[in-house]
C-alpha cells in the first residue's frame, strides 16, 4: 500500500505562509555572528515520513507493484537503519516522475546474525549500488542482487560500521607499518533465494583472465579526485566499467551519530565544496521544518542567492575542468578567472571561499556584507559578457563536437532508473528541477526556465551547465534588489533536539537533488542521519554511459556527467 508524503520543502505560494518579518532593521545589519540555538514548534513538522512496513517476504512483490502498476520509476532514495533490538533494515523512497505522487516502505529483519532482504536492483539501477552501500555499512545480504561486493570500505574490513554494537576501532586496529594494498575483489556472490526458500551462493566473475583490463585512477587528473575505475576492452572500446570507490571515505554519516545538531552542519560543506551553500541549506532547512521553525523572508531571499551563485560557481568548474581534461588550456584559465569573482563575494560575506559555514539553523550565520549587493549586480554584468568567450573559444570548436556529440548517450529511462538528477538527467529530457516541482525559499516568487534537452549525449550535458549559468543569472538579478527587512536569525534555545519522527527534505543542488535524511529519538543527536549524494548515481552510470564508446571517450563523459568524489565517499 503506498503512501504519499508530505512535501519535502517550504511549499508553493498557494501553502506557504512566510514568517513574519521582526522589528525593522537596516538592511545591512552588523555582520556579528549569533549562537542561539532552538525554540519550541510553532507549527506541525511539514517533512516527516510515515512509512508503510512490508515484511521482507512480501517486499519484493509490492516493490513490483509499486513501479509496475503505481507508476513509481524513481528509486528516490534508499537508507539502511539499524534499530538495535527491533532489527535491521531499509527505508526506500519512492517516486513517480509524471505525477510526482511519492511513496515511503519500510522493511525490517530481525535476523541480526544472517539478515536478509530480497532485493529491488531488477526494478531499479540504482538499487545495484544503494544496496551494496548498505550491505558494506549493515551486512544486510540482498538476495537475488548480482554483486553482493563491499562498496566503500575496503575488502578486508571486519565487521559492519554502521551497526549500533560495531567497534570498528577494535577489529580494525590501524597499523600504518603493517598496511597492506587494499586486495581487489574478481569475483563476487549472489545470494539466490530458492522457490522453497533455501538460499543459494552463486559466484560471479568480475572479469574473466581473457579481459583486458585498464585502471583509470584512482590517482588521475581526470578522475577530478581520488576515484578508481577498473575498465575493461576489446581494442580500444569500453565493454564494461567497474568503480572502485572509498578511497577518502570520512564516515560522515556515522560520525553525525555522536554530534549535536548544530555540530552536524560542519561536515555538510565538507561533502562537496563545489555545493557547500545547497548543502548546508537542505540540511538546515530539514531540521528547521522538523521544529516546525519558520526563518524570516530576509533569510529565505539570502539562501536563494548563495544558492544561484553556488550553482553558477560549480558550473564555471565543471567548464573549466572539462577544458582542461580535453587540451583546452586558455578557456580553463578563462574559467578560474571568472569563478573568482564568487568566490570573492562569498569570502567578503562568509568569511570563507570553499568551505563556508554560511546557513545555520534559523537563518544565517552573518548579514550580507555592505558591499553585497553591488558586487553581485556587477557579477551578473560581467559573466553576461564573458560567457560569450566560452561559447567562443569552446562550444564552436569542431574538435569539442565530434568529441561530445552523440557521446555517451543517455535515455530518458535510464536516467531516471539510475536516480540522475541535475543537469544530467535533464540533458536526457527529465523535467526534474526540484526549484520548479517543489519551490523551496525564494523559488516560487522569481520567473525562470528550467533548461532541458532531449539529445542525452556529452554535448547536452555540457550545454544544460553553460545555459543553466544564465538562468541563475536571472534568478539573482530578480532577488538582489528585493531582500526583504527581517532577521538574519532567529531567536533559538541553547539545546536543539527534534521530535520522534523520521524527516526527509532536499533541495536543487549543482548537480541534482540532495536530500537529508534524519530519524530522531528526540535526542540532541540525530539516530540516523543519511545524505541522499547527487553523485552516486552519476558514478553508477558510467557503465551503462561509457559502454560501447572508445576509451578516449571515457574522459570527456565522465567530465560532462560532473560526479564530485567527496560527495560519493562521504
Amino acid at each position: 500500500m503506498s503512501e504519499e508524503l508530505n512535501p519535502t520543502a517550504n511549499q508553493s505560494a498557494e501553502g506557504q505562509k512566510p514568517a513574519t518579518p521582526a522589528a525593522a532593521q537596516p538592511k545591512v545589519a552588523a555582520r556579528a555572528a549569533v549562537a542561539r540555538p532552538a525554540t519550541a514548534p510553532s507549527k506541525p513538522a511539514v517533512n516527516e515520513l510515515k512509512p508503510t512496513i512490508v515484511e521482507p517476504a512480501k517486499l519484493h512483490a509490492e516493490m513490483k507493484r509499486l513501479h509496475d502498476e503505481e507508476g513509481m520509476d524513481f528509486l528516490l532514495n534508499l537508507v539502511g537503519e539499524d534499530w538495535m533490538e527491533d532489527g535491521l533494515g531499509v527505508v526506500y523512497q519512492l517516486e513517480n516522475t509524471e505525477n510526482k505522487k511519492q511513496a515511503c516502505i519500510k522493511c525490517v529483519t530481525t535476523d541480526r546474525e544472517n539478515p536478509m532482504i530480497p532485493s529491488v536492483s531488477d526494478l531499479w539501477d540504482i538499487a545495484n549500488i544503494y544496496e551494496r552501500e548498505v550491505y558494506d555499512y549493515y551486512g544486510i545480504i540482498f538476495t537475488n542482487h548480482p554483486d553482493m561486493r563491499r562498496i566503500f570500505m575496503r575488502e578486508d574490513w571486519v565487521g559492519y560500521p554502521f551497526r549500533k554494537d560495531n567497534d570498528p576501532e577494535k577489529d580494525n586496529p590501524f597499523d600504518p607499518q603493517h598496511m597492506t594494498n587494499e586486495p581487489l575483489a574478481d569475483v563476487t556472490y549472489e545470494y539466490q533465494m530458492q522457490q522453497d526458500g533455501t538460499i543459494s551462493k552463486v559466484e560471479h566473475q568480475i572479469f574473466g583472465d581473457d579481459d583486458y583490463v585498464v585502471n583509470i585512477g584512482p590517482q588521475h587528473p581526470s578522475t577530478h579526485g581520488v576515484l578508481h575505475f577498473r575498465v575493461a576492452l576489446e581494442g580500444e572500446t569500453i565493454r564494461k566499467v567497474d568503480p572502485v570507490l572509498g578511497y577518502i571515505h570520512r564516515g560522515v554519516e556515522k560520525i553525525s551519530e555522536k554530534m549535536t545538531y548544530p555540530q552536524t552542519l560542519a561536515l555538510t560543506d565538507r561533502l562537496d565544496y563545489l555545493g557547500a551553500m545547497q548543502n548546508r541549506h537542505a540540511l538546515c532547512m530539514c531540521i528547521e521544518q522538523a521544529m516546525g521553525v519558520e526563518v524570516s523572508d530576509r533569510v529565505q531571499v539570502i539562501r536563494t542567492i548563495m544558492d544561484e551563485l553556488q550553482r553558477i560557481d560549480s558550473h564555471i568548474l565543471f567548464f573549466g575542468c572539462l577544458c582542461q581534461d580535453l587540451g583546452a588550456t586558455t578557456a580553463f584559465l578563462y574559467a578560474f578567472r571568472d569563478r573568482e569573482k564568487i568566490l570573492d563575494i562569498f569570502e567578503e560575506t562568509c568569511g570563507g571561499r570553499l568551505i563556508l559555514n554560511y546557513n545555520t539553523i534559523g537563518g544565517v550565520m552573518y548579514d550580507i556584507h555592505p558591499n553585497f549587493q553591488k558586487r553581485v549586480k556587477e557579477f551578473i554584468v560581467w559573466m553576461r559578457q564573458h560567457i560569450k568567450e566560452y561559447h567562443d573559444i569552446f562550444t564552436g570548436n569542431v574538435i569539442f563536437q565530434n568529441r561530445s556529440k552523440g557521446v555517451g548517450v543517455l535515455t530518458k529511462e535510464q536516467v531516471i532508473s539510475f536516480g540522475c538528477t541535475g543537469g544530467t538527467g535533464r540533458a536526457s529530457g527529465w523535467h526534474n528541477d526540484l526549484r520548479k516541482l517543489r519551490p523551496y525559499a525564494a523559488y516560487d516568487r522569481v520567473d525562470f526556465k528550467e533548461i532541458v534537452r532531449t539529445e542525452g549525449d556529452s554535448f547536452a550535458r555540457y550545454m544544460i551547465r553553460l545555459d543553466e549559468i544564465m538562468e541563475s543569472l536571472n534568478i539573482i538579478e530578480q532577488l538582489i534588489d528585493n531582500i526583504p527587512e527581517g532577521n538574519y536569525q532567529e531567536k533559538m534555545k541553547p539545546i536543539i533536539k527534534l521530535p520522534v519522527g523520521t524527516f526527509y527534505s532536499e533541495v536543487e543542488g549543482s548537480r541534482g537533488r540532495m536530500g537529508v535524511f534524519i530519524e530522531s529519538k528526540g535526542d540532541k543527536s540525530p539516530y540516523r542521519l543519511h545524505y541522499r549524494s547527487t553523485g552516486l548515481p552519476l558514478v553508477a552510470v558510467m557503465d551503462t554511459a561509457c559502454s560501447g564508446n572508445m576509451l578516449a571517450d571515457l574522459i570527456t563523459i565522465g567530465g560532462t556527467v560532473d560526479y564530485v568524489v567527496p560527495d560519493i565517499d562521504r
